[in-house]
């Protein structure tokens, strides 16, 4: 939140820094709490739903979100989809990483592992 601009009504307390999560092939990700996916069957695609929020993911994305249930490693969802594209590892490792971090940095990808109840 940039100082010019004031936190919308109920939004979090950002004067305490979030812990940034660094994606490495350990991490387990999973959606916290506010956040999920949805299919919606009225017009017929997957949002992510978090507060104010509806993200809609590609279909590759989509396929990665989906492998987020909180049980694999980043580096076995990498396993799953470098067998299901028939590619790479590495590659698909890399661009998981990449889009994961990303997620991550916005809140809407956390680790598993942690006991932090975001």
């Amino acid at each position: 939140m940039t100082p010019d601009r004031a936190a919308p009504p109920g939004a979090a307390d950002t004067s305490v820094p979030r812990k940034r999560l660094i994606l490495d092939n350990r991490v387990v990700p999973i959606l916290p709490r506010h956040v999920r996916l949805h299919h919606d069957s009225g017009r017929g695609r997957w949002v992510m739903l978090a507060p104010e929020r509806i993200i809609e993911p590609n279909a590759i994305a989509l396929d990665v979100l989906q492998l987020c249930d909180g049980q694999r490693d980043v580096a076995a969802i990498a396993e799953v989809l470098a067998s299901s594209y028939d590619a790479p590892r590495a590659e698909i490792l890399a661009d998981i990483t990449e889009l994961l971090q990303d997620l991550a940095d916005r809140g809407y990808i956390k680790d598993n592992r942690s006991r932090d109840p975001i």
